[in-house]
């Protein structure tokens, strides 16, 4: 699900693909509804693909999510990111992500994160995983149009060498003289 959820650069929430144009994505934003358009110049992250340091490996934001989830029972934070200081925000990120790096996750990126699940959740978004079907689907397609170009290219070649056969005994190429 998280993987046509988007974040904006300079524009407050979350927006969610809508369709695409000719150098310009729709979207919907989660907070209001309003849709509109984005620009190539808008820097546009899918939430699929942010992740969090940890000490071990960075988390995906799926999974950070997904325990935060848990933690809160799939309803909106306990805390309150806008008015929580630096260490009750640390205190809290790490009651669910216990290995994170202190010295590159910041309280701005935890305050952010709170946000974005409270915006989620009020949205209707409880799923926070990451399209694995989806991309076996594309997959699957992607088979079945190679096999329909080879289908095509194939009749393409019985065609051809049924036209080449009816020139040559038409012409006479390769009859026998008796």
């Amino acid at each position: 699900m998280l993987k046509n959820i988007l974040a904006i650069t300079g524009k407050p929430g979350l927006y969610k693909l809508i369709n695409h144009g000719n150098n310009m994505l729709i979207v919907e934003s989660l907070l209001d509804g309003k849709r509109m358009p984005t620009y190539g110049r808008d820097k546009i992250i899918s939430l699929a693909d942010i992740s969090m340091f940890t000490m071990d490996e960075d988390l995906p934001l799926s999974e950070v999510l997904t325990r935060l989830g848990k933690k809160e029972g799939l309803k909106v934070s306990s805390i309150d990111a806008k008015k929580a200081d630096n260490d009750a925000l640390r205190a809290y990120f790490a009651s669910f992500v216990p290995n994170y790096d202190v010295d590159r996750v910041y309280p701005s990126d935890i305050r952010k994160l709170v946000l974005w699940y409270n915006i989620l959740i009020n949205a209707g978004i409880t799923d926070f995983t990451v399209e694995e079907e989806e991309n076996q689907e594309q997959v699957k397609e992607n088979k079945e149009q190679k096999t329909d170009n080879k289908k095509a290219v194939a009749k393409q070649a019985v065609k051809t060498q049924k036209a080449a056969g009816k020139a040559s005994a038409k012409t006479g190429v390769g009859a026998k003289k008796g």
